[in-house]
């Protein structure tokens, strides 16, 4: 039977709404290395650099060292590994696709009777963040219980909130509350309209087997308009114009039972929720390079804090097996409601890159970029919203500085050039423990057959975080150890 759901716009404000927190936000606001496969292969390193397409997600004066019109096309295969630990189970989750993560051209301009004697005009889309993955959890939670999620919600509040509203018409939390009364896990200490207190439905006694399935597709997408130029053969500027694109969903399916009694109370339940997030962004970048001798270049880049306007829409759905007296009821708590939320605004941090590169002439090259970003300027607005303003609050308190650092090398002997780099970034977060560091490793090889060159590098990143299955009651959470397998291959045309 097909189902018939019910879209309603959200006109509460967003004060009630409670939909968004620290993880959305480090969502659009940590970086990754994509691009072409040259670009790959050096993790990035390309501040000092230029000429690759790619480099202008670093520095936007890398246009003006390209000699010639070109158009260049990447393919990325990634495996993406999620080994998790929750009190002391372990499960292990991999994914793979394949991912057309870069398209772009320039046009070059010449002109030997001027100072400027180069001119550049380059667009390049990539996507800046594949967002597919996944991560399966397992383990016997020995205190806690999915109840008190539902009682962080619940307590407080009226029963007859819960039960004399239109679910359209409730807040996040009071929805939150609505599931935990209708599955029957929690029930109000007093059956009448004015009780605010609720005990939970589900036997005690510890021991709590759970499950939790989390699966995300999606990709954050830029789409750059540059302009530089080379000024007497020592200074390159530039200026990128960037348009960023949003679409995301993340499907959590959560899943508990325990044999405290097998006669009364809840036996187990699932309790699933999707997110999806779509919206665009704006930011700017500008930078230069410049040739302090024949070898040596130095590299200096401001990127501009994103300005994403989002959109979310949100379900829910619950399922509990409950028995009374030994007798077996199963209840279904499906409102078959898409809550769609009023618009939000999401500033992401700017950043500071130098770079410094030094070149043996026709042989090859090492380069090497430094990073400066402060994550506590990340910010949910309007800021006047009271809830927004607690959530920046909270993200200055816990959120900080990082650095990065990315180191490239690359060898050339004749037609063949042989390149590897690595990364290194610190947690956003001030314990590094809520997320690690991250750590690359990258390599690769092109071939330059005159007006075409392939190229193909393959990439591996590591870091560590913890993921708790809800931000609220249940807040154990389980240790997840990320590597993604990344290999890029990428053809380039001179036209």
């Amino acid at each position: 039977m097909n189902k018939t759901v019910t879209i309603i716009l959200a006109l509460f404000s967003l004060t009630l709404m409670q939909a968004q927190d620290i993880n959305d936000a480090l969502r659009y606001s940590m970086d990754n290395i994509t691009g072409s496969a040259r670009y790959r292969a050096l993790s990035g390193a390309f501040g000092a650099l230029g000429g690759d397409l790619s480099s202008l997600n670093v520095n936007p004066a890398g246009s003006a060292v390209i000699n010639n019109n070109q158009a260049v096309v990447s393919l990325s295969l990634f495996d993406n590994s999620n080994k998790s630990t929750y009190f002391g189970t372990q499960n292990k989750k991999n994914d793979a696709g394949i991912d057309f993560n870069q398209l772009g051209g320039v046009l070059v301009f010449k002109n030997k009777n001027s100072n400027w004697n180069r001119i550049t005009l380059a667009a390049n889309y990539e996507n800046t963040n594949n967002l597919d993955n996944s991560t399966f959890t397992s383990g016997t939670n020995p205190t806690t219980s999915i109840d008190q999620y539902f009682l962080y919600f619940a307590n407080g509040r009226s029963l007859g909130s819960i039960t004399n509203n239109s679910y359209s018409n409730m807040s996040y939390a009071t929805q939150q509350a609505f599931f935990g009364y209708e599955g029957y896990i929690i029930s109000p200490v007093i059956n009448n309209n004015s009780n605010t207190q609720y005990v939970s439905e589900i036997p005690s006694g510890g021991n709590y087997y759970q499950e939790n399935f989390v699966v995300s597709n999606g990709s954050n997408g830029k789409l750059t308009f540059n302009l530089a130029g080379q000024y007497k053969d020592k200074l390159y500027l530039g200026l990128n114009l960037n348009s960023h694109f949003t679409d995301y969903t993340r499907t959590t399916s959560f899943y508990e039972s325990n044999t405290n009694d097998l006669n009364d109370g809840v036996q187990n339940l699932q309790f699933d929720n999707q997110l999806y997030t779509y919206g665009s962004g704006f930011s700017f970048q500008v930078g230069g390079i410049y040739k302090a001798s024949q070898n040596l270049r130095l590299g200096l880049s401001y990127e501009s804090p994103t300005w994403h306007k989002l959109n979310d829409e949100f379900t829910q759905r619950l399922s509990v097996t409950n028995k009374v007296a030994g007798q077996t009821f199963n209840d279904l708590v499906d409102p078959q409601v898409i809550n769609i939320y009023p618009t939000y605004k999401l500033q992401t941090p700017s950043k500071w890159t130098t770079s410094l590169a030094y070149v043996f002439d026709k042989k090859g090259f090492i380069s090497f970029d430094y990073t400066l970003k402060d994550y506590r300027d990340t910010k949910f607005k309007p800021e006047n919203d009271s809830f927004f303003n607690t959530l920046n609050s909270n993200m200055n308190a816990v959120l900080t500085t990082t650095t990065e650092y990315r180191l490239g090398v690359e060898i050339k002997e004749k037609e063949w050039s042989f390149r590897g780099g690595y990364r290194f970034e610190e947690s956003p977060y001030s314990d590094q423990k809520t997320i690690g560091d991250l750590k690359g490793f990258s390599g690769g090889i092109g071939y330059n057959f005159g007006d075409t060159r392939l190229d193909i590098s393959h990439s591996i990143t590591k870091r560590d975080f913890n993921q708790g299955f809800f931000n609220q009651g249940l807040t154990s959470p389980a240790f997840i150890s990320n590597t993604n397998n990344t290999t890029t291959i990428s053809l380039l045309f001179e036209l």
